[in-house]
């Protein structure tokens, strides 16, 4: 019975599968092959035949081997039929990872070599297509392939049964490598021109015309061409100019390089670089603003006192001098409606503002004393305001005064085309007197009906849009600047660029100070909340969001940095001469701090007009503000003198100018600035070196004195010789000997001068040879100091 019980045992485990477990197994006996268990509870691995299967737990213990498995291949090879009539390309059931056990896979022939163990030749009366068994695995028909060849010898026919077992046949064709050299070359390049082709034609061609700064990077260049920075660095390499990606070039050369491509370059300011885009106005939302009325003309004739009149009030009073020296912005209401006045400066350093007044504004009121006549300034106003294109109005003011003459001065305008009306021209002419608040109400009303004539409107709903008038520094408020608004309503809060500085608008403030929530088209208002300090003449506006205005700010200042450095001088060998005929002039340095940019922006003008041929005004540094400990180092570093326009240090700040011997001069009048530099400048000047003769003396006899020298016996015939006084002996009429007296002698004793009709005895220094006959002047050199005259760069020399 036992052995019976072993043979049974025996039996049936030939029967199983030859599997075993490999958490079962010793490691050591692991074939290379085979995986280590896996950490997961449902499933565990086999290895059959060094194969690796994973099947799930609670394998059934019957003649039936791994039924899950079966199931798994025959989706698989379901799968791979609806890919072959999708035509999709998969991996086949051959490129599995896993075998499949002995009774799914058949052997191959035993009696056959490695290289005859091919498929035979299958022949069956079913269709192409049929399907064989359950597997699903379409059966292909050897006879249809062109050229096949049956094996010879033994036959080895399969019963489509057997066919149904092979897993292991490659079923579907793959694309082969010789598929694709079918063609000739001819033929693929063929194919490829059209590609490159429809390449070029999909790449952006090169503008007609692009827009430039005076610099700009050939990498910006290469962007705006719609081209590679290489191809016109190689371009620039032609011309003899090495350059890189980042180098800056002019616009002269850009100009060169964009002409090789038929390409126009148009040159634009800073702000049309970084254009913000401005909403459309609708005719709709369009209303009536009120006019902008720019009062322009010399100095000294009323036009501040013609604003006092209007407003009531005494502004001419406040002012240094009794002249203004910067824009003001004031606004009138009326019972027909509200006025704006811009009150410009008359002098003539403040040309600039003139020009600024005259750009932003509507109508121009051009005022003319009528004692004075018309002035430089006044045609200087009349061309401003016909170059922008603005209408005029005469106001003859001053007509109270006995010497007023108004026909004298409708005379002189005529000569620049503002006829008056009764003339038969189109100018209209008011007589008026601010002191005396006469004419006035005419003006206003001739002022009212020109503006309606204008038909002035504006978008009260867009994003506002403006000019900067004045910017300052205060005390306690910081940066301030005067803003015109010109379309659009402005309100706190609002993010904007003025000029190259973002900013917020943190508060604002009307013409009479009252804090304001908003400001609607043709306003001006004084708005807190800059980050830089932005130049008169500005553009002001207002962006989508803080983001944006930050972003076109720092462009603009980026881009602005280049404009500056474009003018810095490089030594090179053409220019060294230059530069070291530069480097003998005279400098005077000086730093300007002014209480308006405007006004800081004249007297730098006006003081840089004195440089002449020899002395040189250069300006260390210009802005609005107060003078601080920062500006007093920096004169301290370059040498340089501080002028203070309307403004003054602190105490510290004088006691640190003190310390480090820094002159700081502070004036309220630019005149009264103007003449004091100039003084300055003067005593730079290198004296010029004049001959002054003092007297003539005649040689009328020679002595010969041992370890003296020789000794001229002279009469003096005009004006005095003096003892050392330098003296030129001429013979003949030709000057022969520049020296020094060394002695002079009247009789035996020292003479200090002798007088004219005296004779007396002449030693010249280190000279003997003196004949009869010789003349001996006597000279002194004196210096004179130079003026300027004008501050028109001719300097005339004038005795001290």
């Amino acid at each position: 019975m036992p052995e019976e019980q072993e043979k049974q045992k025996e039996q049936e485990e030939q029967k199983k599968p030859k599997a075993t477990l490999i958490k079962h197994r010793n490691t050591q006996s692991l074939p290379s092959t085979e995986e280590k268990s896996r950490n997961d509870e449902t499933k565990k691995v086999v290895v059959i035949k060094k194969k690796v299967v994973v099947v799930k737990k609670g394998l059934p213990k019957t003649g039936k081997k791994a039924p899950e498995l079966q199931k798994e291949i025959l989706k698989l090879k379901k799968a791979i039929a609806q890919q072959k009539k999708t035509g999709e390309k998969k991996p086949s059931l051959v490129r599995m990872k896993g075998r499949a056990p002995d009774r799914f896979r058949p052997a191959p022939p035993s009696d056959r070599s490695g290289s005859e163990r091919t498929a035979p030749p299958r022949k069956f009366t079913s269709s192409p297509r049929d399907f064989s068994g359950k597997s699903g695995i379409p059966v292909i028909s050897d006879s249809r392939r062109p050229g096949f060849k049956p094996l010879q010898g033994k036959s080895t026919q399969q019963r489509p049964a057997d066919i149904k077992k092979s897993p292991g046949k490659k079923f579907f064709k793959t694309k082969r490598k010789s598929t694709y050299l079918r063609k000739s070359k001819q033929e693929y390049h063929e194919k490829l021109i059209p590609v490159k082709k429809k390449e070029i034609h999909r790449a952006n061609p090169i503008p007609k015309e692009i827009s430039i700064m005076e610099v700009i990077t050939v990498s910006d260049l290469a962007r705006k061409m719609n081209l590679k920075a290489s191809e016109l660095i190689s371009k620039l390499m032609g011309m003899g100019m090495m350059a890189t990606i980042n180098q800056q070039i002019d616009a002269e050369t850009a100009t060169i390089l964009a002409d090789e491509y038929s390409c126009k370059v148009n040159i634009v300011s800073l702000y049309d670089e970084t254009v913000i885009e401005t909403e459309q106005d609708r005719e709709e939302e369009m209303q009536a603003r009120p006019p902008i009325i720019t009062v322009m003309g010399h100095v000294d004739h009323g036009k501040t006192k013609f604003l006092d009149a209007i407003r009531s009030t005494n502004v001419v009073d406040t002012e240094f001098g009794g002249i203004t020296q910067h824009i003001g912005a004031y606004v009138v209401e009326l019972p027909q409606g509200k006025l704006v006045f811009l009150d410009t400066p008359g002098h003539e350093a403040f040309t600039t503002m003139r020009a600024r007044g005259a750009q932003v504004t509507d109508i121009v009121v051009l005022v003319v004393a009528a004692n004075d006549g018309v002035m430089p300034q006044t045609v200087e106003a009349v061309n401003h305001a016909k170059a922008a294109g603005v209408p005029i109005i005469v106001a003859i003011n001053k007509i109270d005064l006995p010497e007023a003459n108004s026909e004298r001065i409708k005379q002189q305008l005529s000569e620049y085309d503002l006829v008056p009306e009764e003339w038969g021209g189109h100018t209209i002419y008011c007589e008026i007197s601010a002191l005396q608040k006469t004419g006035i109400d005419n003006l206003l009303e001739n002022i009212l009906i020109q503006s309606e004539m204008l038909e002035l409107n504006a978008n009260y709903n867009c994003r506002a849009e403006g000019h900067i008038i004045e910017s300052k520094i205060d005390l306690g408020r910081g940066i301030v600047s005067t803003v015109l608004v010109q379309r659009g309503t402005l309100h706190v809060g609002d993010s904007y660029v003025a000029g190259i500085f973002p900013g917020k608008v943190r508060a604002m403030f009307n013409d009479m100070g009252d804090r304001i929530e908003e400001s609607t088209p043709s306003m001006p208002v004084e708005i807190l909340g800059f980050s830089g300090i932005p130049n008169a003449g500005d553009p002001f506006q207002v962006t989508d969001s803080e983001k944006s205005a930050r972003q076109i700010g720092i462009k603009r200042q980026e881009l602005k940095k280049r404009e500056q450095s474009k003018n810095l001088k490089k030594i090179t060998l053409d220019n060294l001469y230059e530069q070291i005929k530069e480097g003998e002039l005279k400098e005077l340095n000086v730093i300007i701090k002014g209480d308006v940019h405007g006004s800081v922006e004249a007297l730098q003008n006006s003081l840089e007009k004195l440089s002449t041929s020899e002395i040189k005004l250069v300006t260390r540094h210009a802005s609005a503000g107060t003078i601080n400990e920062n500006d007093v180092m920096l004169a301290s570093a370059s040498n340089a003198i501080i002028i203070g326009f309307n403004v003054r240090p602190n105490s510290s700040t004088q006691n640190l100018a003190d310390q480090e011997k820094v002159e700081i001069r502070k004036y309220n009048i630019i005149y009264e600035a103007i003449e004091d530099i100039k003084s300055a400048m003067e005593g730079l000047l290198s004296p010029e070196l004049k001959e002054q003769t003092l007297g003539v003396a005649e040689v009328r006899n020679i002595f010969r004195v041992p370890k003296i020298g020789t000794i001229a016996g002279c009469y003096i015939t005009s004006g005095k010789i003096r003892r050392g006084a330098e003296v030129q002996l001429f013979r003949d009429g030709v000057g022969i000997y520049r020296g020094k007296i060394s002695s002079l002698k009247r009789f035996k004793d020292d003479a200090r001068e002798v007088e004219t009709g005296f004779e007396c005895g002449i030693g010249i220094e280190n000279f003997n040879d003196i004949k009869v006959g010789d003349l001996i002047e006597a000279y002194e050199i004196i210096e004179l100091t130079k003026k300027l005259e004008g501050g028109d760069g001719r300097d005339q020399a004038k005795e001290s």
